[in-house]
This record gives C-alpha cells, sequence and structure tokens, in this order.
C-alpha cells in the first residue's frame, strides 16, 4: 500500500483494490456521484473511471448503499445483493467520522462478488488512511499547480505590457511577485531540451539568485524568456556578437546566461545588448537573433552583435513619416464597445509583425479574431499587409514611435530638412544609408542572390526554391548559412527580413538618386 500510494497515488491504489476483490473499487461522494474508480463491474467489462456512468448496475448499488449508509448513521457499510457485495467505508481526513455531519466525507465503495474473499473488509479499513492521504496530496498538488498557472500567466502578462511599452502598468502588475523589474536590462532567450523548461527555469533562477524576471514563452513552447539587471562595471565578456559573455553574475562568477548553458545540456541561450527597461521589445529580438546564430556554434551560447536599431537613426523626418503613417490607425475610434480600440490595434500589429501566425498564442486570440483585426488595420493605413513591403514598413513605422523621440534628434553638425515624403526619402537619409551598408556588409555574391530570391518572393521557401532553381531543403540550408553570417533568425520569427528588406530598399532607392 505505502509502495503504490507513493507511485500510483490515488489511481494505483484504487487498480490494486479492484484486482484485489476481483470486482470493483471507487470513491463516491456522500449524494452517490462517483469521483473516480477503476476495475471490473459486476458485468464483467474493465470500465475506466469515465465510463462508470455507462454501468448502471455499479452506480446504482453504490448509490443504495450510500443512501443506506447515511440514513443509519454507520460508520461503515456492507450489503448483499444477488451475486455481489457492496462495502462502504467513509474515508478519514478533514471530515470526523466522528461527528454529526460524516455523511459529507467521501466514501470507499466495493462492489465484490459473493461470497467477498475473507479478510477483503479488513484490508479496506488498512487501506483508508493511505487513500485519504493520497487525496489530500493530489488536492494539496492540484492547488499548488493552480498558484503556478497564475503566476506563470502574471508574468506573462507583464512581459506582454513591457512588449508594447505599457511600463507604467508592467511595474504596478510586478509589484505583487518578484524580483522587481530591473532597468536597464539585458534580455536572454534559452531554447531548452524538449520537456525541461521547468527544471530548466529553476537551473536559471538559482543561478541568477532571483535577480531576474523569468517567463516561461508564450509561443515558443521550449523557450524560456529573462529580463536580467544589466548592472554597470560587471561586464566580463566581448561586445561583438561572439562574446564570452554579458555581466558577470552577483558573486563576480559567470553571468546567468552562460551558467545555464554550461549547466544544462542542449541549452542554447540568446543575449540581447544592454538595452532600457523601455525597450524590452527589441532586445528580445535582438536575444532571439543571437539565439538563431548560437544553435550553429559550438559554446550554445551568444551575444548579440552592436548593432543599431533602424528607428534610431531616421532622425525627426522619420518620426514625422511614422506618425502620418500612423495617425488612422491610432486615431481610430471603434464603432462598438466590444471592438479593438487603437491601442488594441497598435498591439495586434506588432505582435504579428514579430510573431506571424503565432500572434494567436501571443494575444490569447482565436485566429478569425487576428485576420479580422489585420484586415482592418491594412484598411485604416491603406497597406496590403501580405506584400513584404508594406510590412516592412509599418514595422518600421511602430518601432520609431516605441523609440523615444531624443534619440531621434538630428547628428551634431547636421540639419533635418523637415517632414519625410515617403519611405524612400526615410531610407536615403545619410545615417541609414550607413545602417545599411552595415546590415549587408556580410552578404555578398551567391548569398546575396539567395537573400534577394527570399526577399522578392515574400519570405517564402517555396517559391524561394523555384526562383532560385534548387530544392526546398536546398534553400532552407543556405538561408540557415546565411542566418550564421547575418547573426539574424530568418526562417522563424521574429525575422531579421524587415530590417534586410529596409536595407536593400535604402541601398536600390540611393542609387536610384544618384542616376537620376
Amino acid at each position: 500500500m505505502q509502495r503504490l500510494a507513493r507511485n500510483g497515488g490515488t489511481a494505483g491504489l484504487l487498480r490494486w483494490l479492484a484486482g484485489r476483490a476481483g470486482g470493483w473499487a471507487g470513491i463516491a461522494r456522500s449524494d452517490g456521484t462517483v469521483l473516480s474508480a477503476s476495475g471490473a463491474a459486476p458485468s464483467g467489462p474493465l470500465t475506466a473511471p469515465a465510463d462508470v456512468a455507462d454501468v448502471p448496475d455499479v452506480t446504482r448499488l453504490v448509490a443504495e448503499g450510500v443512501r443506506a449508509l447515511t440514513g443509519r448513521g454507520a460508520l461503515a457499510y456492507s450489503h448483499d445483493t444477488g451475486a455481489h457485495t457492496v462495502l462502504l467505508f467513509p474515508l478519514p481526513g478533514p471530515h470526523d467520522p466522528h461527528a454529526e455531519d460524516r455523511g459529507a466525507a467521501p466514501l470507499l465503495a466495493v462492489v465484490t462478488p459473493r461470497p467477498a474473499a475473507a479478510g477483503l473488509a479488513t484490508l479496506l479499513a488498512d487501506v483508508l488512511m493511505p487513500l485519504s492521504l493520497c487525496r489530500e496530496a493530489e488536492a494539496v498538488e492540484r492547488k499548488r499547480r493552480r498558484v503556478d498557472l497564475a503566476e506563470s500567466r502574471g508574468r506573462e502578462a507583464v512581459l506582454h505590457l513591457l512588449m508594447t511599452g505599457q511600463l507604467s502598468i508592467a511595474h504596478q502588475v510586478a509589484g505583487a511577485l518578484r524580483p522587481r523589474l530591473p532597468d536597464p536590462v539585458r534580455v536572454c532567450v534559452v531554447e531548452c531540451p524538449g520537456g525541461s523548461r521547468d527544471e530548466v527555469a529553476r537551473v536559471c533562477a538559482e543561478a541568477d539568485g532571483g535577480r531576474s524576471w523569468i517567463v516561461r514563452c508564450p509561443v515558443y513552447a521550449r523557450h524560456l524568456i529573462l529580463v536580467m539587471p544589466a548592472e554597470d562595471g560587471r561586464q566580463g565578456g566581448r561586445q561583438d556578437g561572439r562574446g564570452d559573455g554579458p555581466d558577470g553574475g552577483p558573486d563576480g562568477g559567470p553571468a546567468t546566461d552562460e551558467a545555464v548553458a554550461a549547466l544544462v545540456d542542449r541549452c542554447v541561450v540568446g543575449v540581447s545588448e544592454r538595452v532600457p527597461l523601455a525597450d524590452t521589445a527589441t532586445g528580445y529580438r535582438q536575444a532571439f537573433h543571437a539565439l538563431a546564430v548560437a544553435r550553429e556554434v559550438p559554446g550554445r551560447h551568444v551575444r548579440f552583435g552592436a548593432a543599431p536599431e533602424p528607428a534610431l537613426v531616421v532622425g525627426p523626418a522619420g518620426r514625422m513619416w511614422a506618425e502620418a503613417l500612423l495617425t488612422p490607425l491610432l486615431t481610430h475610434v471603434p464603432r462598438r464597445a466590444q471592438d479593438p480600440g487603437s491601442q488594441e490595434l497598435a498591439a495586434t500589429a506588432a505582435s504579428w509583425l514579430a510573431f506571424s501566425s503565432h500572434a494567436t498564442d501571443h494575444l490569447k486570440v482565436h485566429r478569425n479574431t487576428l485576420a479580422a483585426r489585420l484586415k482592418l488595420i491594412g484598411e485604416l493605413l491603406g497597406l496590403d499587409l501580405h506584400r513584404l513591403a508594406d510590412q516592412s514598413a509599418l514595422d518600421l513605422a511602430l518601432r520609431i514611435r516605441a523609440t523615444p523621440a531624443p534619440v531621434c534628434a538630428p547628428e551634431a553638425g547636421q540639419r533635418d530638412g523637415g517632414a519625410a515624403h515617403d519611405l524612400d526619402e526615410v531610407l536615403r537619409r545619410p545615417a541609414v544609408q550607413e545602417w545599411a551598408a552595415r546590415q549587408l556588409e556580410p552578404v555578398g555574391g551567391a548569398a546575396e542572390v539567395t537573400l534577394r530570391a527570399w526577399l522578392g518572393c515574400e519570405g517564402r521557401l517555396g517559391p524561394t526554391a523555384a526562383e532560385l532553381g534548387i530544392s526546398v531543403p536546398g534553400a532552407r540550408k543556405r538561408l540557415t548559412r546565411l542566418e550564421t553570417a547575418l547573426q539574424r533568425s530568418l526562417l522563424r520569427p521574429p525575422s531579421a527580413r524587415y530590417d534586410l528588406w529596409l536595407a536593400l530598399r535604402a541601398r536600390e532607392s540611393a542609387a536610384a538618386e544618384a542616376t537620376s
């Protein structure tokens, strides 16, 4: 009994009792409702708990026995009926079997063929305590899981608020949890071996000393997201995307991400640059791109290479262009109270651009709801969101809007000529041209042909393979090599395809202006 209680719990004990009784064993409420059961019904076939209602003899016999026990005020009950014997024993526990409300306690019920086996009643009396303890332990475990789920969803909500730039609300919600949100931060994405995410989360918490905000990714089932404090004076690694690690741990040892990569086999880690808490979304994209590179290196740990965000180099003209593009969306007033407002639509657009079809998991909405919102967004902005060009423009505009205005000021000694009339004018700015050249620097020759074909085919593998005249696996291999060269994720969202499309467009726009 003790072994079964430890390893099989209530279900294991009931299966064993049914075997010893040669019949049926279960637990019933005081009104006769069967809560759980295992064993052979009097008619012969085995019944699972969900099938008990399909065997009327068992349910009828148990219900009659429960009514008789309750009506007589007995502490146990045995009744011979036809070819079977029904035995009922109240389970000990929070309900005192000697109290006046003893009928409220759940009951162990056994239906066995007559004559009952010798010593069966004694066996049932002996199993009451371990069975009751198993039920109590299982109830506590269910409550613990509900608490863990509530905390996990609370953390997920805080991450969502951070990703959408709602900092004050994020701080308010995070105040009920631990630790406090750090600022500035490094964002770390940990790809865990299958089925080990909870264990890796525990390793992260221990390695970090409880300083990081650890969230189970709502989009990728094997990913953990860590929002780690980026403390000054503890930088011990290189800054080129292949560095040895970010800030050191609280005791001067290896940083959390390095420790996790070293402690967990087959664990892959990508880390962002040091960013303000308000730029958590940017840090997540950087960490995700670093993760794509880390899968291909022996150490399984990569820092994001230093590279400016396009939103940081567009200047005030670019900010005015973004505001003009987004105004119809940001000023939208829904016709009905239950329809999404402007902020919800903007968050939907940002989530879809980052996660593609996985945005349904991120936003917790049905795919039809997502499709309807995207259609409305496209109509408001006059964009075709099936086209990569329009997706890239919207992505840049939303990122500019999320960037604090002071960082978009013109460079020293440089004048800004007012608002840009279109995207090409924004992309021809000297600072943007420098950014584009840096993005495309690792790409040349056959790699650029592959990149152009992939972007020209809207980022779809099948058409890209046909365009290049190779197989789909061959196209995938080429793009995987490009991921390593660019240190960016291409095949899985968040993808760098928007930045690369903008960089190529900036180069082409500048070349077209030079020849005109």
